[in-house]
């Protein structure tokens, strides 16, 4: 993409209105635009990221066996009724009438209409194990929206559904799911802590939350230092095998991590006091199983091997990909701008030509351009008639990885600079030689 051509309204000034890091960022580097209160418009620049970072949790659930669909924004109060929750999930359902005088609610979550579907095509055991998710919008009424995109009431999400015989298989379930989740973050460039939680409005007796360490994280965190040493890695997963499942959940929940709704002092005092840390985390998803609390209440059955019909064991599992996006900013950046991990940035490279005009100049930026993007990489070449400190700064606000600067003077000696935006450490490469370690950075992402 050609940055004249392209639109990105970066501002100048911070909003008055932005409190934490991201929103500030993303406000400034022309990511969102407030529509109404805890609502945006997601602008080009922004809508890219949100779309590489759910492009990752699609093929991380596709991989786990997971089925993609989509389910409707609009949800019918009946299916929530017959669960019993229209009346107990609170003001922070959306709830409105249509011109029939239907009651109706904008989704903040599936379960209800999951289970009808399931409920109305499924009958036997033999169709099990199943796992349905979506990637969708929800909306919940926040009392009070604020931090951009990190309590905002409209918001995009990953919800999925696991729909089992017994609670042994509900309970792999759920393994997979912890596996498929930390392979994801880490993606993403992110460390996020899996910790045991409250199950809430959604109910269970298991569940997990993820949360990414910030200073800015609305829950208040207590962990033993020996988890932010796990990592995941590049593992070879058999998402159909029980114990492999097991033994990584149990790898990565065994050290005491927990938020304020789950501390036990008690249990705390067992973790060596020089591990002990007392910090802020943002959510960024979280794991439940429920068992049969829905199936029972919506009679979701299936015939089993013996011929009875018995309720099925279920699970749900989120990750807010709108969310994630506020977090990684939270976790990368400095005082000049974004530092996206390159899992997730929008474009993978920026070219700046230093003299546009110059015949020698424009003619090696065009054919960095045309080199990366034959690779199948996306650059985004800073091609405006503007100073080079105004380039910089742009490129640096809006924090991709890596940036190719172009001049005249370099150019003489057959060379461009290569900058590496999280470290700031600058090599001079011949062009082609740029290109090729671009290249070869990806193709290891």
């Amino acid at each position: 993409m050609r940055l004249s051509r392209y639109f990105l309204p970066v501002l100048k000034e911070t909003p008055a209105e932005a409190q934490i890091v991201s929103h500030r960022l993303m406000l400034r580097a022309g990511m969102i635009k407030q529509a109404s209160a805890g609502i945006y418009s997601w602008l080009p620049l922004g809508f890219k990221v949100l779309k590489r970072i759910e492009q990752i949790v699609h093929e991380e659930q596709e991989r786990a066996g997971h089925i993609p669909m989509l389910m409707p924004t609009l949800q019918s109060a009946d299916l929530w009724r017959e669960s019993g929750r229209y009346d107990d999930y609170g003001e922070e359902m959306l709830r409105i009438k249509d011109r029939h005088d239907r009651d109706m609610l904008y989704g903040p979550t599936n379960e209800e209409l999951i289970t009808d579907i399931f409920r109305s095509y499924v009958r036997s055991y033999k169709d099990l194990p199943l796992t349905l998710y979506h990637i969708q919008w929800k909306f919940r009424d926040e009392r009070r929206p604020r931090f951009g995109v990190m309590r905002g009431r409209e918001f995009y999400m990953k919800d999925g559904y696991n729909f089992d015989l017994s609670k042994d298989d509900a309970l792999h379930a759920y393994n997979r799911h912890l596996v498929s989740y930390l392979r994801s973050y880490e993606r993403m460039g992110l460390q996020a802590i899996p910790m045991r939680a409250d199950g809430g409005p959604i109910g269970g007796d298991y569940t997990h939350e993820f949360l990414v360490l910030a200073e800015t994280g609305e829950s208040e965190v207590f962990y033993d230092s020996a988890v932010t040493d796990l990592t995941f890695g590049d593992r070879d997963i058999d998402y159909d095998n029980v114990e492999q499942c097991a033994g990584v959940l149990e790898e990565f929940t065994s050290k005491y991590a927990r938020t304020d709704e789950t501390h036990d002092e008690t249990v705390w005092a067992d973790v060596p006091e020089d591990r002990q840390r007392v910090a802020r985390g943002i959510e960024v998803g979280q794991i439940f199983y429920f068992g049969t609390k829905y199936s029972e209440a919506m009679g979701a059955t299936v015939q089993d091997a013996d011929g009875n019909q018995v309720p099925v064991h279920m699970g749900s599992h989120g990750i807010g990909v709108s969310r994630l996006l506020g977090a990684i900013i939270e976790a990368n950046h400095d005082d000049n701008g974004i530092i996206w991990p390159e899992g997730v940035t929008p474009f993978h490279c920026g070219i700046v030509n230093l003299k546009q005009g110059d015949e020698a100049a424009d003619a090696a930026c065009e054919g960095l351009y045309d080199q990366l993007t034959k690779a199948g990489l996306e650059p985004l070449y800073d091609d405006r008639n503007e100073r080079a400190g105004g380039k910089f700064a742009t490129m640096d606000l809006i924090g991709l990885p890596w940036r190719i600067t172009v001049g005249p003077r370099g150019l003489k000696n057959g060379v461009v600079e290569l900058t590496n935006r999280r470290t700031g450490e600058s090599e001079e490469l011949a062009p082609e030689a740029a290109v090729a370690k671009v290249v070869a950075i990806y193709a290891g992402v």
